[in-house]
C-alpha cells in the first residue's frame, strides 16, 4: 500500500511526487508518457534559462526518482475506493494507495469516469477541469486534483508550483500537522 499515487508526471505530478518522496511518504508516479508539456519550449520557468519540455518532464521524474518516488509507465484505466484507500487499475498491472493526486493536464476522462466532479475549464482552449477546493481536494475523500486539470493556468511554472501544494495539503492530512520542507544551504 502506497500513502499516495500520483497520476501524471508533467510538472505538475513530478513536482507533487518530489514533496511525497522526499517527505518520506511511499510515493507511486504513474505515467502515460502523453504529457502536454513534451511540446513545449520553455523560457518562462523561473531559475531555468530555456529548456525543452521532454528535458524538464525528463528532470522532473529523476528528481521525483531520487528521493525515493517509484516511476511505473502505464495507462490508468480505473480507480476504486477500497475501505482503506483505492485500488489504482493500468493496463496491465494494479496498485494501492492511501492517497490519490491526478495530475493529468487536460485529461479529465478518468476523473469523469470514477465520479470525481468536474466544471467548465476557464483557461483558453481547457474545455473541462477538475472541481477541487482551495486545498486540491475533489468532491471523494481521498482524491486531490493538482495542475492544469485543477484549473490552474498552463505554463509549467504554476503547474508545478500547484503540484507541490497539493503534496504539502496531502503531507500535512498524512501527518495530522502541518509540513514544510525548508532545505539549508550546505556549507
Amino acid at each position: 500500500m502506497y500513502d499516495i499515487a500520483i497520476i501524471g508526471a508533467g510538472p505538475a505530478g513530478a513536482s507533487a511526487a518530489i514533496f511525497t518522496a522526499k517527505a518520506g511518504k511511499k510515493t507511486l508516479l504513474i505515467d502515460n508518457d502523453k504529457s502536454i508539456t513534451k511540446r513545449a519550449w520553455i523560457e518562462n520557468h523561473y531559475g531555468v534559462m530555456e529548456i525543452t519540455g521532454p528535458d524538464l518532464v525528463e528532470i522532473g521524474k529523476k528528481q521525483a526518482t531520487k528521493f525515493g518516488a517509484e516511476l511505473v509507465n502505464a495507462q490508468v484505466t480505473d480507480i476504486e475506493k477500497l475501505e482503506n484507500g483505492f485500488r489504482i487499475q493500468t493496463d496491465n498491472d494494479s496498485f494501492e494507495a492511501k492517497h490519490v493526486i491526478l495530475a493529468t493536464g487536460v485529461a479529465t476522462d478518468l476523473a469523469a469516469k470514477i465520479g470525481v466532479n468536474t466544471k467548465p475549464g476557464t483557461e483558453p482552449r481547457i474545455k473541462t477541469i477538475i472541481d477541487v477546493d482551495a486545498n486540491g481536494k475533489t468532491n471523494i475523500d481521498g482524491i486531490w486534483a493538482a495542475g492544469t486539470v485543477a484549473g490552474v493556468s498552463v505554463h509549467t511554472i504554476i503547474t508545478a508550483g500547484d503540484g507541490a501544494k497539493v503534496a504539502i495539503n496531502v503531507i500535512s492530512e498524512l501527518n495530522g500537522e502541518r509540513y514544510v520542507d525548508h532545505d539549508v544551504l550546505k556549507k
